[in-house]
This record gives C-alpha cells, sequence and structure tokens, in this order.
C-alpha cells in the first residue's frame, strides 16, 4: 500500500458517522468538484453519512499532449481496448484500498462503504470494488467503463458478486460513449452481478434530475 494516504475534501455529518461514501472524480478535476453535491442530495438531517472527495495524483496525460494534471491512470488513446494504463489503474487501486481500509480502521464496517466515480474515477471505482476483497454497500459507476474493455477485470472478487451497482450514462456523451457503459453493463449481468442501469438525456455530465436518484439509491444502501 502507498505510504502517502491521498489527500481528499471530508464532509463530516451532523450525527455520528456510521457510513461512508468515497467519491472519485474525473479526469484533470478534483475532489472540489464533485464535494458540493452533498446539500443536493436533499438527505435526512441526521442521516450519519461521511463523504470522502479524494484528489487524484497529478502526472502527465498522453491525450493531453502530456500535459499535467489530476488523474487517476494515464489515458493512452480514445480507442477503448488500449484507452487506460492498466500500471496506472493498479496504483491507483492500491490507494484507493488504503483508503477504504482507512475508514474501516476508524470503525465504518465495509458493508457501509459506497465506492463511487464519475468518468475516469467511475472507472477506478468499479474496477475496486469488483476486485475488493469485503463486502461494500455499493458501486455507483458514472459515465464510464471497464479499463479491461470487453471482459471483466481479473481477480474480482466474489465478496462483491451481490453488491448492488448503479451504472450510469449520459445518451448524449461524447466523451465515454454509450456503447462503452452498455459494453460493461452487459459483461456485468452475464457474471450475475446486481446491476442497475440508468440513461439520461446528457452529455458526459451529471444532471439535478439523476443526483436525485442517486439520493435515494444511497439512502437505500446507507441508511434503510
Amino acid at each position: 500500500m502507498p505510504t502517502t494516504p491521498l489527500e481528499r475534501i471530508t464532509i463530516e455529518p451532523k450525527s455520528p458517522a456510521t457510513s461512508c461514501v468515497i467519491w472519485l472524480h474525473g479526469l484533470g478535476d478534483s475532489g472540489a468538484g464533485f464535494a458540493p453535491i452533498v446539500p443536493v442530495l436533499a438527505l435526512p438531517e441526521n442521516h450519519g453519512i461521511r463523504f470522502i472527495f479524494p484528489h487524484a495524483p497529478e502526472q502527465p496525460v498522453t491525450i493531453n499532449q502530456g500535459s499535467v494534471m489530476r488523474s487517476w491512470y494515464d489515458i493512452k488513446s480514445m480507442d477503448l481496448h488500449n484507452r487506460a494504463d492498466m500500471a496506472g489503474v493498479l496504483e491507483s487501486e492500491k490507494r484507493v484500498q488504503a483508503l477504504i481500509q482507512e475508514q474501516i480502521d476508524l470503525g465504518i464496517a465495509s458493508k457501509n462503504i459506497v465506492l463511487a466515480g464519475f468518468s475516469q474515477g467511475g472507472v477506478l471505482s468499479l474496477f475496486t470494488g469488483l476486485r475488493f476483497e469485503q463486502s461494500l454497500a455499493g458501486i455507483l459507476a458514472l459515465s464510464c467503463y471497464l479499463p479491461t474493455a470487453d471482459k471483466l477485470p481479473e481477480q474480482c472478487h466474489p465478496a462483491n458478486l451481490a453488491t448492488p451497482i448503479l451504472q450510469n450514462h449520459g445518451e448524449r456523451d461524447d466523451v465515454v460513449p454509450l456503447s462503452a457503459g452498455k459494453m460493461a453493463n452487459a459483461l456485468l449481468n452475464a457474471a450475475q452481478y446486481k446491476v442497475t442501469w440508468q440513461t439520461y438525456p446528457m452529455e458526459h455530465s451529471v444532471l439535478p434530475e439523476q443526483l436525485t436518484d442517486i439520493s435515494a439509491w444511497l439512502q437505500e444502501r446507507l441508511l434503510a
């Protein structure tokens, strides 16, 4: 595991935290990009959910002419089969695993932790969640794909075979094609994961209506 914990924005509930959502941002963004959604989710006053928005490390990104930006892994090509640098995916997976373990060590059971992410962060949340060796409360995969393209990741762990997975995608997404999300969904369904697929009339983004649906899903996972 990495010795340096991920920098992050943490939003504590008013009540003592009994559960946690770890939300991973997209390419070139930071944890600050999604932190403002917490009040928009309109959770109950005494919800007890800690939200953690980690910042990806900065690194050169090939498809952006080698520009240095926050990125969970290098993106080498727009071709789905060669898009993700798997060495980088595996390194970031270790960092996210360490963050999950940190919360477990603080007293939040893995079954009360949701791993969420958008775009590149969604890729990492899906990949890490499928391989994590303890059962999670849920995996939220927004506007993303599997880094292993047309197959499931190697060494998927049975601990999360029954974990609810929510996949959302924009019908007009021109960054991560809808077909890439559908491919991941088909693979998950074929392997009998508990996956729910929902599309929205949007580009590569998040809609208020979508956040309302996500809030209901989170409450079912963590507050029911």
